[in-house]
């Protein structure tokens, strides 16, 4: 039955947003880590986004019936009724919350109840079942926990901060369409309107450039203000230009879905080193750059 209620939270999302929080907060503690702070700021975030994960499973019923990767689902499968899987989301969420509010600061509080919100309510029960941008919209969610990670040491939000969520924001782009073409057929099925469904993979190919680009532009600018030292100017566009290139290869591709699975793996890869790296490319002191 642990099981069951672990698959609920969706453990690779999980995963995911612990590894980006993790890299918003080594980016701003410089090289000095308060592991008290980082074990609250950690499990006050993964708390609350796997309260955002179950609900969207309860949201979701109708669509994961239709898909193969998730007609197999608990909530699909009827083995965890949706009043149980509801009191499991707020118990997560009333604690995670509770966390970043009394033990963190304002500003990881802030942006948790703004990922979620949008993940829950603009993402799940409106744009994904009718809007092409749904993906523009869900990635607000996808940015949050790194700014997360990075006001909860800083406290304030600053230009850093500004960048890592416009840069994860962008991240989340081509990573999205990846798994979308990888699983055509699954959201074809499901009358999910996902860029390569609702127009075609070509289109979706040429528009993943361009939000790699843009990824890769806007991240550079971490190392241009004085936030991040050469090596990250060195392992970050080295991690691109093996993006750019995947990117580029999937104009000749012949097969569709292969090239999507490999752009999307990487794509994990990429933010996983990325995030791990700010532990050793800060510069000390950074510059102050505070917006609010």
């Amino acid at each position: 039955m642990f099981k069951k209620y672990l698959f609920l939270t969706k453990p690779g999302i999980l995963f995911g947003n612990f590894v980006t929080t993790l890299g918003g907060f080594f980016l701003a503690a410089q090289g000095s880590v308060d592991f008290l702070l980082l074990f609250l700021t950690l499990s006050g975030t993964t708390c609350v986004v796997a309260s955002g994960c179950v609900l969207n499973n309860i949201i979701d019923q109708d669509i994961d019936q239709k898909m193969l990767r998730t007609m197999n689902r608990a909530l699909v499968q009827k083995t965890i009724s949706p009043a149980v899987a509801s009191l499991f989301a707020a118990g997560l969420g009333l604690l995670g919350f509770g966390l970043l509010w009394f033990f963190v600061n304002a500003y990881a509080f802030a942006f948790a109840v703004l990922g979620f919100v949008v993940y829950v309510i603009f993402y799940s029960l409106w744009s994904k079942r009718i809007t092409i941008h749904q993906t523009l919209i869900g990635s607000i969610s996808g940015a949050s926990p790194p700014v997360i990670g990075y006001t909860a040491v800083s406290n304030e939000f600053d230009v850093a901060a500004l960048l890592i969520f416009l840069a994860y924001a962008l991240w989340q782009m081509p990573h999205s369409w990846g798994i979308a073409v990888y699983r055509y057929d699954d959201y074809k099925n499901a009358g999910i309107p996902i860029l390569p469904i609702a127009r075609s993979i070509y289109r979706t190919k040429v528009e993943s450039l361009i939000y790699v680009l843009l990824f890769t532009g806007v991240l550079n600018g971490l190392y241009c203000i004085g936030y991040t030292n050469i090596i990250f100017l060195v392992v970050f566009n080295v991690l691109c230009a093996y993006w750019i290139y995947l990117s580029l290869a999937g104009f000749k591709a012949e097969n569709d879905q292969l090239w999507a699975k490999h752009s999307f793996l990487y794509s994990v890869i990429l933010i996983t080193v990325l995030s791990f790296s700010f532990s050793f490319s800060y510069v000390s002191p950074a510059p102050h750059l505070p917006l609010f």
